[in-house]
């Protein structure tokens, strides 16, 4: 269309909102304008539409490479405008300075036009207009994004259910902090779109609250109104968290209860010991490991019981109208390695934080508390992730979050991404991960990581189904009613890929002991040779040689391998004599990890060459055809070693 005269393209847009999305936007329009010029209309959806996502907004209008007019992207506005004046002698002066276009405009096939009688520019002082500026558009923060995008949904979920608020169980975590925190941007927000004279919102708050008259100016009044929180302690529960949440409340403006849970959880176990004759304990005081957690689940279930049963009576005992909305507080991480407890308080209505790593929920926590002031949330960003499920240590936590996963926060985040955004299953995780850790974790360590986190991943899979419908935020997101339809039951013991993974493992520390037992000589830049001529080659004729061309290295070996590379002889690099023995040869960088580099060159003898040692070099007639045959593996493979095809490694050069 542009090829054909267009100058002004409006695309009306449906773009969910992810984190770290607007720069794909924002670079597609700009590159669409400057490889082609013309003005572009980009003009996307706000609001949630009943689903998991989010339309953000963010709505521009580029000229020729340049945005002139941005909206906001997070808005309680049911409409946003924003306007430019462009000069269309820019956008045709723009596209005629573009040579190969103007040829390819000249061959390029006519679209079908349609004569209208109207103008773009009314009147006649149009040409006093001030031509709009290019502006540098401002991309939010992830930190900033979780912190209105959630907002945004958790305030169209609220007026289109009917309800009369959110209900959350505050534990004084990280997770259900970050969920506080989500709807304290929400009251923030309603209470700025009020007075700024938004009478939609205003309306729909009104119809919330109940009364007619009502306009909110404080978010926290507000967040009282609309938010309550709950503390559900355990004689395993810790005063500092108990703390935690009730100062994180009172800064928030929640309408804040603290609850002891003893007395149900007692009562369960005391059915259940009535009917078997035997009494459950703790791993602490005798227990067995099913005991153990079967205790932490009871817990944890009586609690999202306790949820359901105060959001719905809570109103009625406040003498208010309507139910409330219970709130989940599971992140992506968690959900995806199972590490929940099935209908536990993962279960809610919604989950405004469901697809958001750990990583990015704490530095979120941190922003808040610069944000908002919110000064109970740097004791709690301090405290360690704990489930406080089992009995504390002399009033000390006992169990940490970390530490029952077998893996970190930040380990996790990475296993997401590469199974879901990478599509990785055990054993290509494994290759991924031995090239990007190796320098920091030995191979046997990546693979009983890798197998940890599968065996979790299918046990815990099941939990996938009945997760709770959460925020879409992050692409490799576990809900498996929209972003997943993998299978959710899988065979825990994985047998053929963790078979690989061992085999790639033995390999590996094949490659790297090899390494560590070669004896590398330096002689001042040239190849260490027992050369019959006594002389070496000079480092302008090894270069006439080219790339090394990679022998039939299979990626079991666990090492990186750049193609084609040529040789920088200004380095401290050497090649190894090639010894006859059943072994590659390597070339090695001194400084840098023994598993960094290697290479093999191997030589067919049929061809003119001269000698040297050992080493071969090309004579200086021989032809580019002969320089590239010599370096190929002789004898098919290359001294005894198998090709990729032949290994059956997966999809690693």
């Amino acid at each position: 269309m542009a090829l054909d005269g267009v100058e002004i393209i409006a695309n009306g847009s449906a773009s969910y909102h992810e984190l770290r999305k607007m720069y794909i936007r924002v670079d597609l329009v700009k590159s669409a304008t400057m490889r082609s010029g013309g003005v572009y209309i980009f003009c996307n959806g706000v609001g949630c539409d009943g689903e998991r996502v989010y339309w953000d907004g963010g709505s521009m209008i580029a000229l020729n490479g340049d945005i002139v007019a941005q909206g906001p992207q997070f808005s309680l506005e049911d409409v946003t405008v924003i306007t430019a004046t462009i000069d269309l002698e820019d956008v045709r002066t723009y596209k005629h300075k573009l040579g190969s276009r103007s040829e390819l405009a000249a061959s390029s096939k006519p679209f079908p036009r349609i004569c209208a009688d109207f103008a773009l520019s009314e009147g006649e002082d149009y040409n006093l207009l001030t031509d709009s500026k290019a502006v540098t558009f401002r991309l939010l923060s992830p930190e900033e994004e979780i912190r209105l995008g959630p907002a945004c949904w958790l305030w169209d979920y609220l007026r289109r259910s009917g309800q009369g608020g959110y209900f959350l169980p505050l534990s004084g975590g990280i997770d259900s902090s970050s969920t506080a925190c989500v709807v304290a941007s929400m009251c923030h927000l309603i209470c700025e779109a009020v007075n700024l004279g938004n009478k939609n919102v205003l309306g729909d708050i009104q119809r919330i609250t109940g009364q007619s008259d009502y306009v909110p100016t404080d978010p926290r009044e507000l967040a009282n109104r609309l938010f309550m929180t709950c503390y559900m302690g355990s004689e395993n529960s810790s005063t500092e968290t108990k703390n935690y949440a009730a100062e994180l409340a009172d800064q928030i403006g929640s309408y804040h209860m603290g609850i002891a849970i003893d007395i149900a959880v007692d009562a369960l176990l005391k059915i259940f010991s009535t009917a078997f004759g035997i009494i459950p304990k703790f791993k602490a005081h005798g227990g067995s490991l099913r005991e153990n957690l079967a205790m932490q689940n009871v817990q944890a279930r009586v609690r999202m019981v306790l949820s359901y049963l105060f959001a719905q009576l809570s109103l009625w005992a406040r003498g208010k109208s309507g139910g409330l909305l219970v709130l989940g507080s599971a992140n992506v991480d968690e959900s995806l390695r199972g590490y929940l407890t099935k209908y536990d308080c993962s279960s809610a209505d919604i989950n405004p934080i469901g697809g958001i790593s750990k990583s990015d929920l704490r530095r979120f926590i941190q922003h808040c508390a610069k944000y908002y002031k919110f000064a109970a949330l740097e004791k709690i960003y301090k405290a360690p992730p704990t489930a406080e499920l089992e009995p504390l240590e002399e009033g000390r936590l006992a169990q940490t979050d970390e530490e029952d996963m077998g893996m970190t926060y930040d380990e996790l985040s990475v296993y997401g991404k590469l199974r879901k955004q990478n599509c990785c299953g055990p054993y290509s995780m494994f290759c991924k991960l031995l090239h990007i850790s190796s320098r920091e974790c030995p191979p046997e360590q990546i693979a009983d990581k890798v197998k940890h986190f599968f065996r979790s991943y299918a046990v815990n899979r099941h939990k996938m189904t009945v997760l709770t419908p959460a925020y879409h935020c992050e692409s490799y997101s576990p809900d498996d009613n929209r972003f997943d339809q993998r299978q959710f039951l899988y065979n825990a013991k994985w047998f053929w890929q963790f078979a690989r993974i061992d085999a790639e493992v033995q390999k590996a520390n094949n490659a790297i002991q090899r390494l560590q037992n070669l004896d590398i000589k330096r002689q001042d830049g040239v190849i260490s040779s027992n050369s019959a001529h006594g002389s070496s080659p000079s480092p302008q004729m090894l270069n006439s040689l080219g790339s090394l061309s990679r022998p039939g290295l299979t990626s079991s070996a666990g090492v990186q391998v750049n193609v084609g590379s040529p040789i920088d002889w200004n380095s401290s690099a050497r090649i190894s004599r090639i010894k006859e023995e059943n072994q590659p040869q390597v070339v090695h960088s001194p400084g840098s990890p023994a598993q960094a580099l290697q290479y093999s060159v191997v030589v067919s003898r049929d061809l003119p060459k001269r000698a040297m040692g050992d080493y071969v070099v090309l004579s200086p007639g021989e032809e580019a055809a002969e320089k590239r045959a010599r370096f190929q593996p002789t004898e098919g493979r290359g001294r005894g070693m198998k090709t990729e095809y032949e290994s059956g490694a997966q999809g690693m050069w």
